[in-house]
């Protein structure tokens, strides 16, 4: 059982829960109830109250001892017996029902309208007879005085069938191209029509004639300008002798007083669908109006809303248990639902269990508390101070971050950052002072959020007039405020990404930020001043093609400048990860005569040295012989980079890692022994 509680009136889903299927064993069943808290805790109303597919139609008999409902697939009919809450009987049909009446008290005599153009009739033990009607019918009713059943549907004809005497009757002859839905009044017993075209006949079965008619489609019109369908009646409900509501395809319910040709109450779902149910709470003074999305109650008198049930589930049909608070709702699932709502009425006698369970619910008024959870990554943990708890119950790890208790996030919010709260008033207080000067005159500027990009914005408006509209309305636009006034939104120019695909604009800051001006009226007299100078619109033209060069260079050349920069930092971060024991100190030895300057001249390369110097040089210089010749040998090659060597050794002992033991050649495999 499910509780919510809507415009504060407590409502109960009674079917509401897990459905364990059918073919599980009883072992199995019993298994699953001693694991599961919510299956034991389930309230199941009416044992099997389901369809196969979807239902179609719910009612009640009228001495309140039956249910029983329609749906599919296969086409069947459940007949309910309350005083045990069990099924008492199924049956199947060849074709989808339509709707269906009760002719007797009980479930002994019912008649079916299917979708296949026949009537079929039904009594206690199975189907006794079907017949055909020439138009495919769309709802029928059935009149006790005179034993007459009236079929509509896609026809202007209204059909009469005498049970009594099993025979068809003089059918009436509407107005109307096809009509939706009849009701009789059972008062006076008018029989109500409502028609495709919006309109509601009134038909007295004792003179055969029509004697009324009301125009709901002009009121809704009148009403609402926006409909452009027109509103045709799809449900009707008789309340008392003169009272009556009408539903239309457009979403609006009519309340009207028969002896008035305009409507006293328009209630608009303002959802747009058809609603195809009406029914009415005689104690409240209540309506109860559904369509597929939701069930609305509200008072009759000034359309003041009561409570609402939302679906699930498209719903398809209503019904009331008379003088209850419980109501049954038909909907495109396999469960019907059922609802408890103790403010409309007490349950009925055979659910009277239900006024003490909610009684007790009610009583012990406990206050369900979730703990909610935050998502933290680990940078955030640790500007929380908070890395000191993984490992342990109150962070569970998730993906590349953690689930910590909200609770605890806000008093590590608070401790971690004192005066997050004083800023966030400060700049509230700033919002709202620029808020009360803006109904001031004043010179309108350039914000101070992105003003480079607005700049830009209107030099693209000043150079084109086609494009001077959509940077006007770029500015203009308050879907587009933010982005100039919030300070979230600034453009990170130091990204990668900003570099490479704005090469332009990100050399914005360096030539021109200086000379930004502060209000927008300079810069407009600017741009105007630069456009009288600028050529026609054919050499522009001509010279588009340059600009893309020259853009798609500039692309370039950053693509470039960005490599170089990765490069580096990558040979940067492999000259840290060397280990200090392999750089050793550089030892210099003092030559016979000479003077100590300082480190630079031993850090001299002798690539740099002149000729004449290496000649001087007696280390670098070889004796040949007694004659006294001299050889000296140097290369032009310049000496590999150290880090280029750590890398390819790297590479090797990565290669010798990952080879096969298998493909090792085995010694002395392929070798003779020597003899």
């Amino acid at each position: 059982m499910e509780v919510s509680q809507p415009n504060e009136v407590k409502i109960y889903n009674l079917s509401a829960g897990k459905v364990l299927p059918e073919w599980l064993s009883e072992r199995k069943r019993r298994a699953l109830l001693k694991k599961n808290v919510d299956l034991r805790r389930q309230i199941e109303l009416i044992q099997d109250f389901d369809m196969p597919g979807l239902s179609h139609t719910v009612k009640v008999s009228r001495d309140g001892q039956y249910i029983l409902a329609t749906g599919t697939y296969k086409p069947r009919v459940k007949c309910f017996d309350v005083n045990n809450l069990s099924l008492k009987f199924e049956r199947c049909f060849d074709s989808d029902a339509v709707t269906f009446e009760i002719l007797s008290d009980d479930y002994s005599k019912l008649v079916f309208l299917q979708c296949d153009r026949y009537v079929e009739f039904h009594v206690a033990h199975g189907r006794y007879h079907r017949m055909r009607i020439p138009k495919y019918g769309r709802d029928m009713r059935y009149h006790y005085q005179d034993c007459d059943l009236y079929v509509v549907g896609a026809s202007s004809d209204i059909y009469r069938i005498n049970l009594e005497r099993g025979q068809f009757l003089t059918p009436f002859q509407s107005k109307a191209s096809d009509i939706n839905r009849c009701t009789i009044n059972p008062v006076h017993n008018l029989l109500m029509c409502g028609t495709q075209e919006g309109r509601v006949e009134a038909w007295d079965p004792r003179v055969k004639e029509m004697v009324g008619s009301l125009d709901c489609a002009f009121q809704c019109l009148s009403l609402n300008k926006e409909i452009r369908s027109v509103p045709s009646v799809t449900a009707l409900k008789c309340n008392g002798a003169l009272q009556m509501g009408a539903g239309t395809a457009t979403g609006q319910v009519l309340l009207y007083d028969l002896r008035s040709d305009k409507p006293y109450t328009v209630k608009d779902h303002l959802y747009g669908f058809a609603i195809r149910d009406v029914d009415f709470h005689h104690q409240q003074d209540l309506v109860m109006s559904l369509d597929r999305s939701v069930l609305k109650i509200w008072n009759q008198n000034d359309g003041k809303i009561y409570t609402s049930i939302e679906s699930s589930a498209d719903f398809n049909n209503l019904c009331v248990v008379p003088n209850t608070g419980l109501l049954f709702l038909a909907n495109e699932a396999p469960k019907m639902l059922t609802y408890y709502i103790p403010s409309l009425g007490a349950a009925p006698k055979w659910a009277g269990f239900l006024d003490s369970l909610t009684e007790e619910l009610e009583e012990s008024n406990v206050e369900t508390v979730y703990d909610d959870y935050k998502f933290v990554d680990g940078a955030e943990l640790e500007s929380l101070g908070l890395e000191h708890l993984i490992g342990t119950p109150l962070l569970r790890a998730y993906m590349h971050g953690y689930f910590v208790d909200v609770r605890l996030y806000n008093k590590a919010k608070s401790i971690a950052e004192p005066f997050k709260f004083e800023e966030y008033r400060k700049k509230k207080i700033r919002e709202t002072i620029e808020q009360e000067r803006g109904s001031r005159v004043q010179v309108e500027r350039l914000p101070k959020v992105n003003r480079e990009l607005a700049l830009k914005l209107m030099e693209d408006a000043g150079k084109s007039k086609k494009k001077k509209g959509e940077s006007a309305s770029l500015l203009s636009d308050g879907r587009f405020k933010a982005l100039f006034e919030n300070p979230d939104f600034e453009v990170d120019k130091t990204t990668d990404e900003y570099r490479l695909l704005n090469p332009v604009l990100s050399k914005l800051g360096k030539t021109k930020k200086a000379a930004i001006p502060d209000d927008f009226e300079t810069v407009e007299d600017k741009l105007e001043e630069r456009d009288e100078g600028i050529m026609s619109d054919d050499f522009a033209s001509e010279e588009s093609s340059d600009d893309e060069h020259q853009w798609t260079a500039e692309v370039k050349k950053e693509y470039r400048t960005l490599q170089r920069e990765r490069r580096a930092r990558e040979r940067e971060e492999e000259e840290e990860e060397e280990e200090p024991a392999t750089k050793q100190p550089k030892l210099y030895e003092m030559r016979h005569g000479e003077e100590y300057t300082g480190l630079d001249s031993f850090k001299r390369k002798p690539n740099k040295l002149t000729l004449g110097e290496r000649l001087e040089d007696e280390s670098q210089v070889r004796m040949l012989g007694s004659i006294g010749n001299r050889e000296m040998s140097f290369s032009t090659v310049r000496k590999s980079n150290r880090t280029v060597e750590i890398r390819n050794k790297r590479h090797v002992e990565e290669r010798r890692r990952i080879v096969r033991k298998g493909f090792k050649q085995k010694p002395g495999l392929f070798s003779q022994k020597r003899r």
